[in-house]
């Protein structure tokens, strides 16, 4: 028995030099070279390592120096310069479950692609590391990372695990194309499930603060989020900077805080920028919400050819409308003013009021074939409760028939100028008058007029102007109906008796002032020719008591030469104007 228990004393002791033997093989070249060798010839993955480190004043750490690893064929998961290892009694049982890790000086790529780690830790530690995730969700560079993952539990595609606390920070970072500088990060990851309790970042030359989190539809919540004196450029259009915002399923915003922030893209700019935006989820290409409001301010907002200077807007949200409390903004050198609701049920947006000042606008090139154009889904209709306007000038430079209104005033009540997505004047009330105005290169003063709209017709109850030492006086009729068919009596006392040749009307054989009397019909359908409608009955008394009377039909005079140039159609207000023919039959 003596014997036999020397024997096991014996073979315990060479087992034990052995594995010392190997344990001191390990930390030389030669050895980290025989290992690396076998893990890269029975294994599926690359792995390397320069040496190996044991203190005895930390016997239970590890540390691994120069090391390489991932899967072979792909890119490198792991590079770093140092990788201590903490052990404990857990190896007895699970060799590759250690206590801590930690990556010092390296890399770490975290693509779906990328070999899965085969070691857990309690705890993995990062210093003076640099991640990358090209080609995932989150396109994330970060370089001088220091922070931990507790616990760290590595699986295919989640090179963080299901469930974990997550802290770190990073000297530089950018996701999805944002850089961002001197970035903390503390939070969670719970089965897909990702919550940031508290994110802070410079970014874009300001600063950034908030927490949120990912549900595991990929939907979010932002609890607080507070961006100051951001200035951010970017080579994309408004819609597709806005693009992460409204293609997510849901995004929920208790708070959100903009200050000061300058924002540049394609076509679009804003300065000076605050907004307050509150308790809102977007959702659906919609919102919900039971009490959220949004209230922002800038020094300008372009986008296009739309530029607003010292623009407010506030609204609040309810489940069934967006209410404008107030929007003012200066505008083509003069101030707008609007109040009122959308409502979402309809998209009928109701405007209490609406005021336009000082204005000096010039109508677009393509004015009319806007003007036919539907407007988006999402406005069905538009109402106005009450319209001023007071001072306006306005400039029309198509020269088939320029005009201007200048010193333009006017008032509408209960106006309905959008149906069924048409521009129009399809109910209410509206007085217009200004000082003077140009129409194709005739000047008349005080021109004024009121129209009546109801479900059947526009009715121009009153035309005047003063042309030359007299004035011209109308009246006439629009009906509602695709056709358009429009009726205009119009009477001049001592005008000039060729005031209508600009017009469209053919020259009258007589000279100097007269009185004359105009009676025509046509059709102010959109998109159709106008001049071959028209029909009516010129008579004109000149100063000496000469008459002329001459008809028109089918937009010719007979009287007219063949060879009169086609421009009665061109001159006269076009059809194309809209599609209740308003705007063509008013100008």
């Amino acid at each position: 028995m003596k014997f036999l228990g020397k024997l096991i004393v014996v073979i315990l002791v060479a087992i034990l030099v052995l594995l010392v033997a190997a344990w001191l093989l390990l930390q030389t070249r030669w050895g980290a070279s025989q290992l690396s060798g076998w893990v890269n010839e029975n294994t599926g993955y690359q792995f390397s390592f320069e040496s190996m480190d044991n203190r005895w004043a930390s016997p239970t750490h590890v540390t691994l120096n120069k090391v390489t690893f991932g899967r072979k064929g792909q890119p490198a998961t792991l590079v770093a310069q140092v990788v201590d290892i903490g052990l404990s009694t857990r190896q007895f049982s699970e060799p590759l479950h250690a206590d801590t890790i930690l990556l010092k000086n390296g890399t770490l790529n975290l693509t779906p692609t990328a070999a899965p780690l085969p070691f857990r830790a309690d705890q993995l530690q990062l210093s003076d590391m640099a991640l990358n995730s090209p080609g995932s969700e989150w396109d994330l560079r970060a370089q001088r990372v220091n922070g931990g993952i507790s616990p760290w539990h590595p699986e295919a595609g989640k090179v963080l695990g299901k469930t974990a606390d997550i802290q770190f920070s990073a000297g530089s970072m950018t996701l999805n194309g944002v850089p961002a500088s001197n970035v903390l990060l503390q939070g969670a990851i719970n089965n897909d499930r990702v919550t940031l309790s508290n994110v802070g970042a410079d970014i874009a030359r300001g600063s950034l603060t908030g927490n949120a989190s990912r549900s595991p539809d990929g939907s979010w919540q932002v609890g607080s989020l507070r961006l100051n004196d951001i200035r951010l450029q970017t080579d994309k259009s408004i819609a597709d900077f806005l693009a992460p915002v409204t293609t997510v399923p849901s995004l929920k915003i208790d708070s959100l805080e903009i200050t000061d922030a300058r924002l540049e893209g394609k076509d679009w700019a804003v300065t000076d920028l605050d907004l307050s935006l509150r308790n809102l989820t977007l959702a659906n290409g919609g919102w919900q919400t039971e009490d959220g409001r949004l209230s922002l301010n800038a020094s300008s907002f372009i986008n296009g050819s739309v530029q607003l200077n010292d623009p407010i807007v506030n609204i609040d949200f309810t489940p069934q409308a967006a209410v404008l409390r107030q929007f003012t903004s200066r505008w083509e050198r003069g101030i707008v003013r609007a109040s009122g609701q959308w409502l979402r049920g309809d998209r009928r947006l109701e405007l209490d009021e609406v005021a336009l000042s000082g204005l000096e606008y010039t109508l677009p090139a393509n004015w009319q074939a806007l003007w036919l154009e539907p407007l988006p889904e999402w406005l069905n209709s538009v109402t106005v409760k009450k319209l001023s306007a007071n001072r306006n000038l306005i400039i029309d430079i198509n020269p088939d028939f320029p005009f201007q209104l200048t010193s333009l005033d006017g008032m509408g009540n209960n106006l309905t100028v959008v149906r069924d997505r048409q521009w129009g004047m399809w109910d209410g009330n509206l007085t217009l008058n200004a000082a003077s105005a140009t129409f194709n290169r005739i000047d008349v003063r005080r021109p004024s007029v009121s129209l009546v709209a109801n479900t059947n017709q526009i009715t121009v109850s009153e035309l005047s102007a003063f042309a030359g030492k007299g004035m011209l006086e109308a009246t006439g009729a629009v009906s509602q109906s695709p056709q358009r068919n429009a009726a205009i009596n119009l009477r001049g006392r001592s005008v000039p008796v060729n005031t209508l040749q600009q017009w469209g009307w053919p020259e009258v054989p007589l000279s100097g002032d007269g009185n004359l009397q105009l009676s025509v019909t046509g059709n102010l359908a959109a998109k159709t020719p106008l001049k071959p409608t028209i029909n009516g009955t010129l008579h004109v008394t000149g100063a000496d008591g000469k008459q002329v009377e001459q008809k028109m039909q089918n937009g010719m005079v007979p009287t007219e030469p063949a060879t009169a140039p086609d421009s009665y159609s061109s001159s006269l207000p076009p059809s194309s104007s809209g599609p209740n023919g308003l705007a063509g039959s008013t100008r």
